[in-house]
């Protein structure tokens, strides 16, 4: 088990996610890589965080990235996480012990997808509504406490919240672009 450390937005972490970012598209393989974006609540200004930094790669294929993919990111320090249940995804952690003290970066790998679209979303809808923030950060701090030791548990946790979100913003798209009615 985990523990779930939450600290306050440290502005810092664009950077390190540039500069991240850049030391992972040097080293994975050339064409592999659609897309990737600065995700979850480091990418928010203004959000508490856990202080890792999450990153997602959008590919062309998993199974490519499977075997191309693997090598390079372990050379970066990475751990791949083989035994990930969601077979469609890649999931990389840097700074597990004992190569260092704590995680720094995940990184997730993923063919485009809704799910992608979705992580995406739901952070420019934080972005963009400070109140949406101030809800989020109470659901954590309060998921913190409750699931001190298991970060899977806190995670699992903030997935019902997470969905509302995406539902009102879907809702609230509703019609748009849609042909006019016939009268």
């Amino acid at each position: 088990m985990d523990e779930v450390e939450l600290v306050s937005h440290d502005p810092a972490w664009a950077a390190l996610y540039e500069a991240e970012a850049d030391r992972l598209r040097a080293a994975l393989p050339e064409g592999l890589v659609l897309r990737m974006e600065h995700f979850g609540s480091t990418a928010v200004p203004g959000l508490l965080a856990k202080p890792v930094i999450d990153i997602l790669v959008a590919v062309s294929s998993v199974e490519e990235a499977r075997e191309t993919a693997v090598g390079p990111l372990e050379a970066l320090g990475y751990a791949f996480w083989a035994e990930n249940p969601r077979r469609h995804r890649l999931f990389f952690v840097k700074g597990l012990p004992p190569r260092a003290p704590r995680r720094t970066h995940h990184v997730h790998m993923i063919e485009p997808s809704a799910e992608m679209w979705d992580l995406l979303l739901f952070r420019d809808i934080l972005r963009a509504d400070p109140e949406e923030v101030a809800r989020y950060a109470a659901l954590k701090r309060e998921l913190a406490v409750r699931h001190r030791e298991d970060r899977e548990a806190y995670t699992e946790a903030k997935a019902a919240h997470v969905a509302a979100v995406l539902a009102q913003a879907r809702g609230s798209a509703a019609g748009v672009g849609d042909p006019p009615a016939a009268p």
